[in-house]
């Protein structure tokens, strides 16, 4: 991509550009001419006002001569004050971007603090996919991004190729518990207000940023290889007892399947609201109430948005086009578990799936279903039995290697569909060409793996 990954020549960044498009699935996302390395979030939120107050460090490097540069920041946030390697400097905000005029050109190569002081009351980004962002709860707050809110709630570089480690302060009222992505390395209380503090170290995408706050209690599910956790609202704590039950196995299973977890631990939280489907986020899930209710009718959920730590957090699409990378793979992670916990095999859900995409056809291929349709239930299901064929035709021990070394090579990185199909020659002597045809790069389904028919 652009000034990205290294595959065209970085050049000045024009603001408002056509041509300056990172990605043209989300035009308007993604910024030119540096990198971000880190980003450091010191965040104060009052949930009764949702009032955030906040200070945005990002360190990063250039790719050229950079006069000016942007990043992605909602309207909704007023900045008060900008600074570049510790020097008071220029800026507009306009239209989404922050654009940031350094008062010395920063030369090819030049790291880079950026320092934005901003405030107002975050609310979601309204777009093709719906309100994405930063949300008020009834008595709280949640933060579900994918694919372009993470400007709703801090500066960035809004754009799931560029992954970065973060630090992610929280302090707000003391009755509430606050979650963010990684490890939680401090927790400190100032008589009504709490600070959580927390490392994610393995680089992420913005979009995985989050931050959860409510009235929860959290409780450790086990500790060893790595710990698991629930925050929870304590009225659901039975429910959950029942609607998670299998998790555990579950990581074991995928941990088996796709080679070890990617983080350090792995938390579940659940909202008291309703939520209309849970939420992914790095190092942990989001699930509503409504998700928990003693039925046990959220496994398949629980199976596909923990697969997603693999395929999507750690693993993460470097554009946009490319999202069947992400929702084919969770979605066959929940057929694989069905078979392995004594339900409907793999190619039974498979073949169930087959029967509606045949049913309502589509005139966009998988590997480019173009923006208003990526995230539609086709693309999992399509994608999920891509994959179910690529497995019959180059058989169980084969794929679970490919499987295993997708997740080890592009580990904490990111990956094409280009990038999948070329891992997968080495898991084979026979040609995949025509296999990838039908089903990536074809709108019309194909018949069904191995029937011919």
């Amino acid at each position: 991509m652009p000034g990205k990954s290294g595959r065209r020549a970085p050049r000045m960044p024009l603001l408002g550009a056509p041509s300056d498009a990172i990605d043209p699935y989300l035009p308007r996302n993604g910024n030119l001419g540096f990198r971000v390395l880190r980003y450091d979030l010191e965040l104060e939120y009052k949930v009764t006002s949702n009032r955030l107050d906040a200070t945005a460090t990002l360190t990063a490097t250039s790719f050229q001569d950079l006069r000016r540069f942007t990043l992605d920041l909602a309207g909704t946030m007023r900045v008060s004050r900008v600074g570049v390697n510790g020097k008071r400097t220029r800026y507009t905000h306009r239209s989404g971007k922050l654009a940031i005029t350094p008062a010395e050109m920063i030369p090819p190569g030049g790291a880079m603090t950026v320092a934005v002081r901003y405030t107002g009351s975050p609310k979601p980004i309204s777009g093709a996919w719906g309100e994405v962002g930063w949300e008020e709860l009834t008595d709280g707050s949640l933060c579900a991004n994918q694919p372009n809110g993470a400007a709703s709630w801090f500066p960035c570089d809004d754009h799931p190729s560029c992954k970065a480690p973060y630090r992610i302060s929280v302090t707000t009222d003391s009755p509430y518990y606050a979650l963010a992505n990684g490890t939680l390395v401090d927790k400190r209380v100032h008589g009504s207000r709490t600070t959580w503090v927390y490392q994610q170290v393995e680089p992420m995408s913005t979009y995985l940023a989050s931050v959860q706050i409510g009235h929860y209690k959290q409780i450790s599910l086990r500790q060893k290889p790595f710990p698991v956790r629930a925050v929870l609202p304590p009225r659901l704590s039975r429910n959950f007892e029942v609607d998670f039950d299998r998790q555990l196995d579950m990581i074991d299973a995928f941990s088996e399947m796709f080679g070890p977890y990617p983080f350090p631990g792995y938390t579940v939280l659940v909202t008291d609201d309703e939520l209309d489907i849970p939420i992914e986020a790095q190092s942990f899930s989001t699930f509503g109430a409504n998700h928990c209710d003693g039925s046990g009718d959220a496994e398949r959920l629980v199976a596909h948005e923990l697969a997603h730590q693999w395929f999507g957090n750690s693993v993460t699409l470097e554009r946009w086009r490319d999202i069947w990378l992400h929702e084919g793979f969770a979605c066959y992670a929940e057929w694989l578990w069905s078979q392995r916990s004594g339900g409907p095999s793999a190619d039974e859900c498979a073949r169930r799936y087959y029967q509606k995409l045949r049913a309502t056809p589509v005139r966009v291929p998988l590997a480019d279903p173009t923006p208003a349709k990526m995230f539609d239930d086709w693309v999992y299901k399509r994608g999920a039995i891509t994959l179910h064929a690529l497995r019959l035709r180059i058989g169980d021990g084969n794929f679970f290697a490919l499987i295993r070394r997708w997740t080890e090579k592009y580990r904490y990185g990111t990956a094409t569909t280009e990038d999948f199909i070329s891992l997968a020659a080495n898991y084979t002597t026979e040609p995949l060409g025509e296999l990838w045809r039908q089903w990536l790069f074809t709108p019309a389904v194909p018949p069904y793996p191995g029937t011919g028919t």
